[in-house]
């Protein structure tokens, strides 16, 4: 077992060392003193947005280096048991194995955020969800997933600010956009943008047929404020309307929430979250902004036929993830062939083993 633990250990290091590099390390040490520098300076929070910018860098860069710095302390734990093991210790080895088996689980982690680094993953996301055709049915999916990714949000410890919200005609949500902030809430959840196909025993059947739903979610990164994109007024259709949302919330009482269309690509953005109409259109603005940054990106890369291709219609055969319900518990990414039989702890927000497996394949 001695031997094991050894070759086990000097594995890891290597590992360690290959991470080092490709992750650079050494870069971010430097720019988190930086940070760390001028947190502690005495003007700090006498501009809000720059220090909610400080912290939030802080927190991406501390979501690799904990992992990283934990694993090297973990291996010289080890390494100091396998010598007092080696020197006679009786529990030295056991407890070398279960330091290893820490480490293991930390590289899992670490793995997880070297997959991270496309230009905005480290960004909010703005994520829309519309029910396809399908009438209550598919609104009630809708209103399933929003709550799937709201409990994915929790999880990761996100935050979550809805900007527009259309209710069900009779039950469930029409569409909804969210703004979910957090150390790379993008990177985590463009892999969610498609078409999300359940398949259950329908609670509105008096007959309790089965029936097939499609609901169609929509990523797009937050983008700062600094990227040039050239929006003209005339390009523009904007229009107010009155607000709604469940609960009954202040959002019904004046027409303060806005629409935006962007005539040439046809683009449409939409915001409720705040009482003021000028606010809603400031935060609307910055949707459309980063959407038309994500498109023309996309233009560039000539990849807008792959791109929403995946997406598709949202229908039968364009689906990126089925959830089965009945006659059988499974949920199935197309993409990957992930599969989890748990179809309830997914809807509770484990996603991990589809975003996992996702960017993976997507490396």
């Amino acid at each position: 077992m001695y031997d094991e633990l050894k070759t086990k250990m000097e594995s890891f290091r290597n590992q360690l060392a290959e991470m080092k590099g490709y992750l650079d390390i050494a870069a971010k040490r430097t720019s988190l003193e930086a940070l760390e520098a001028d947190a502690v300076a005495p003007d700090f929070w006498s501009d809000q947005n720059k220090a909610q910018s400080n912290i939030a860098a802080t927190k991406s860069l501390k979501m690799v280096l904990d992992p990283f710095d934990a694993i090297g302390g973990g291996l010289d734990d080890a390494e100091v048991m396998l010598e007092l093991a080696e020197a006679g210790e009786k529990e030295a080895l056991a407890e070398a194995a279960a330091e290893l088996k820490k480490v293991e689980a930390r590289f899992q982690s670490l793995e997880l955020q070297s997959l991270l680094g496309g230009e905005f993953d480290g960004n909010g996301a703005y994520l829309t969800l519309h029910a396809g055709a399908g009438g209550t049915e598919s609104c009630d999916w809708a209103d399933m997933l929003y709550r799937m990714f709201t409990r994915y949000a929790e999880r990761k410890e996100f935050k979550v600010q809805i900007m527009d919200y259309q209710a069900g005609e009779e039950a469930g949500i029409k569409s909804v956009s969210l703004l979910i902030s957090g150390a790379y809430a993008y990177g985590l959840l463009k892999s969610e943008r498609g078409v999300h196909r359940l398949v259950r025993i329908s609670p509105f059947d008096s007959q309790s047929r089965r029936h097939t739903s499609f609901v169609a979610a929509d990523v797009t990164p937050e983008i700062d404020d600094d990227i040039e994109i050239e929006i003209i007024e005339s390009d523009l259709r904007i229009d107010t309307y009155r607000a709604q949302g469940a609960g009954g919330q202040h959002v019904n009482t004046t027409d303060s929430a806005v629409r935006i269309v962007h005539l040439p690509t046809g683009t449409v953005v939409q915001c409720q979250a705040e009482r003021s109409q000028h606010k809603n259109k400031a935060a609307a603005m910055k949707m459309l902004k980063a959407r038309l940054y994500e498109r023309e990106q996309d233009l560039k890369r000539q990849a807008v036929d792959q791109l929403y291709g995946d997406k598709g219609e949202i229908a039968w055969g364009s689906q990126i993830r089925s959830y089965v319900m009945q006659p059988y518990t499974m949920v199935k990414d197309h993409r990957t062939d992930e599969q989890v039989g748990n179809v309830q702890g997914v809807l509770d927000g484990n996603l991990d083993p589809f975003i996992e497996t996702y960017l993976k394949k997507n490396r």
